[in-house]
């Protein structure tokens, strides 16, 4: 087995010539290749596995550690340079089916192992597009030396943290981890929701609950709490975490992830259902690239080998997510992970459809607003709800492309084409937008284009409707587009 990154598998790439040299290269060059991506947290246990693969099958594993499996999955499939097999939440799974990237996976007899939570969570039009390995959802950890009893309301949760706000055994009464899944039960209490469902229980994208009364009286709430000093507005995940394990916070809305790290920290805790409210629910699964040349091998991998009790109670090591495979679920024995998968029976499953996309930023980003007195709750969570509404009627509203003459040579069907999803570029989350690509030698020229369309672009220079910006690739290789919000000027780095 080899396991290297992303950027070491391009850099380390052999020319074709070198192919020839059979005498230097070790024997596993000459097995079928079977490539994973995961994330980081996840890149051990998998390396693990696919050890114990290749111990009884002559595939040679390649295990590679990506930050941000999703977005540069998205870019690389459509080009061949994906992996075969990627992790992914179920919440992914709608737009990498509606991008054409995801096979269906036959699970044949073993389909009534999975539990039927997990099997929905993966169903896209009748079929199964992904097998699913985990399931998890947020639980209400507190502290028992601070709180003997859990609270049965939140109004109760407001008053015993304020007694021990004042009596100085907590320095905050609340923390958040999050501004959207990991709030999520508060915003359900009061009636909040995302999307609305249609008659036969699937999702109405026209029933937005986003500007909901519920949602907004939470955003109210937030904000009371925030002014009081009972919440912390930084809902930094990791500084969330600490507060609850070195006791300056009574509780935490944490999920089974966090059961390795909690119990590290010697704090003495309970869990217990939420005040009022639910979660969502969520599934890990394993997808397989649909523009892979070996989704025979892949889908025998994962139907095989890795739907077994064995590999899933090895999963389960990472995160004590509960298996979706229900024979290695009944092995469970953890009353946490029990107690946790409990409070998930009446969790919402978060929603897999291709708009789902749409919400997390805008949804996010208002209790920011909020927080942070940017706006308040009613202005944040209604314009929140009409950047994903433009978001959904617009599929390609928020892109960020670089049309040009370059475009058909890397997969898009014509040049100069700004809603082409192959040369769409990915938010860094700090105003620059990255996005790299194979391109052969030539001259070419480009330009930014915003939302899909020409009606806003940037030429050379960062200029509104300026001229076309030239770059000459002297030889075949990788391009390096970047695109700087605050300038509009975008960066070339050429091979």
């Amino acid at each position: 087995m080899r396991t290297l990154n992303f950027q070491q598998q391009i850099e380390n790439s052999l020319p074709e010539h070198h192919l020839f040299l059979p005498l230097i290269l070790n024997n596993a060059s000459f097995l079928p290749e079977l490539r994973i991506w995961t994330d980081p947290t996840r890149f051990n246990i998998v390396q693990e596995i696919a050890t114990a693969y290749e111990t009884n099958h002559d595939v040679d594993v390649i295990v590679e550690q990506v930050d941000d499996v999703y977005g540069d999955f998205l870019t690389a499939a459509p080009l061949g340079q994906g992996p075969d097999i990627a992790i992914f939440a179920h919440d992914r799974l709608g737009k990498l089916y509606n991008e054409g990237l995801i096979s269906p996976i036959d699970l044949g007899e073993k389909e009534t192992d999975f539990t039927a939570a997990s099997l929905d969570a993966v169903s896209i039009g009748g079929a199964h597009y992904a097998l699913p390995y985990a399931t998890e959802n947020l639980a209400f950890f507190y502290n028992t030396d601070l709180v003997s009893t859990p609270p049965t309301s939140w109004e109760e949760v407001h008053t015993i943290g304020q007694a021990l706000q004042t009596s100085g055994d907590a320095t905050w009464g609340f923390v958040f981890s999050g501004t959207s899944y990991d709030v999520y039960p508060m915003m359900t209490a009061d009636g909040g929701y995302v999307f609305g469902l249609n008659p036969d229980g699937s999702y109405n994208t026209d029933d937005l609950g986003i500007d909901s009364p519920g949602m907004i009286t939470f955003g109210t709430l937030a904000k009371t709490w925030a002014d009081e000093e009972f919440l912390l507005t930084d809902t930094d995940w990791n500084n969330a975490h600490n507060l609850f394990e070195t006791g300056e916070v009574p509780w935490l809305m944490a999920g089974p992830w966090a059961l390795g790290q909690i119990r590290d920290s010697g704090i003495n805790y309970g869990i217990a259902d939420f005040p009022s409210g639910h979660p969502f629910s969520g599934v890990q699964t394993f997808v397989i690239n649909a523009h892979s040349d070996k989704q025979a091998l892949a889908a025998s991998f994962l139907t095989d080998f890795v739907a077994t009790t064995d590999v899933m109670l090895t999963l389960f090591d990472v995160g004590f997510r509960a298996p979706a495979f229900v024979p290695a679920l009944d092995q469970v024995t953890d009353p946490d992970v029990k107690k946790i998968g409990e409070i998930g029976i009446d969790a919402e499953p978060m929603p897999n459809i291709p708009e789902m996309s749409c919400v997390w930023g805008p949804w996010g980003n208002a209790l920011t607003y909020i927080l942070n007195n940017d706006k308040t709750p009613t202005e944040a969570y209604t314009d929140a709800e009409s950047e994903i509404r433009e978001c959904i009627d617009n599929p390609s509203f928020g892109m960020v492309n670089v049309p040009g003459s370059y475009q058909t040579k890397v997969g898009c069907s014509s040049d100069w084409d700004p809603a082409c999803a192959i040369t769409a570029l990915i938010d860094n989350l700090d105003g620059t937008y990255t996005g790299t690509f194979s391109v052969p030698a030539g001259n070419y020229e480009c330009k930014v284009a915003l939302d899909g369309s020409w009606d806003i672009n940037y030429g050379l220079g960062g200029v509104l409707y300026g001229n076309n910006i030239p770059f000459t690739v002297t030889t075949d290789g990788d391009v390096t587009f970047t695109y700087h919000s605050d300038t509009h000027i975008l960066d070339i780095i050429t091979p």
